[in-house]
C-alpha cells in the first residue's frame, strides 16, 4: 500500500483558543467543506470531542454517495488533534492537525497521509486533484470566516 501525504498551513488572526474552538465542534467541518461534496454530519449534536469520539459524515465523491467514520486518536486542546478513517473511501486516512501561536494569530497545520485502493491509477487521475481542492476551498472559507486581511 502506497501511502501518500499532503500538508497545508494557514495563519488566522485570531488567538489559539478561538481557533481550536471552532476546530473542535465538528459541525463546523460542514462549512468549510466544499459544496461539490454534498458533505454533511451525521452525527447527532451536540458532539462532544475527545479521544475515542466517533463522528459520521455522508458525502458524494464524483457522484457516489460515501459514508464516512472517524475516529479522534489524539486530542491535545488547543494545540493538536487527529482523526482518523474507521470507514469511507480511502485504505488509510489519518489527518493531524496542529495549531501554534505565531505572530499575533495562529498557524493552522494540516498534515494527511493517505492511501487509495488502485493508487496507480486512481491517484493522479482523481484523488490527488480532489485533496488539494479540498483544502484550497477550506483555507478559502476559513480566511472568509476568521477575517483574514487580503
Amino acid at each position: 500500500m502506497r501511502v501518500r501525504k499532503f500538508e497545508s498551513q494557514l495563519w488566522l488572526p485570531q488567538p489559539l483558543e478561538e481557533v481550536f474552538a471552532f476546530f473542535s465542534d465538528a459541525a463546523n467541518l460542514d462549512g468549510i467543506t466544499p459544496p461539490w461534496l454534498h458533505f454533511r454530519t451525521v452525527t447527532p449534536r451536540p458532539m462532544e470531542m475527545h479521544l475515542g469520539a466517533t463522528i459520521d459524515y455522508k458525502l458524494r465523491i464524483h457522484g457516489f454517495p460515501v459514508r464516512w467514520r472517524s475516529e479522534i486518536t489524539a486530542w491535545e486542546p488547543p494545540v493538536r488533534f487527529v482523526d482518523e478513517q474507521l470507514r469511507g473511501p480511502y485504505r488509510l486516512w489519518i489527518h493531524e492537525h496542529t495549531f501554534a501561536q505565531r505572530e499575533g494569530g495562529t498557524l493552522v497545520c494540516d498534515r494527511v497521509q493517505y492511501a487509495v485502493p488502485f493508487d496507480w491509477l486512481v491517484h493522479p487521475l482523481l484523488v490527488r486533484g480532489d485533496v488539494e481542492r479540498i483544502f484550497r476551498y477550506r483555507s478559502d472559507m476559513l480566511r472568509r470566516r476568521f477575517a483574514v486581511p487580503a
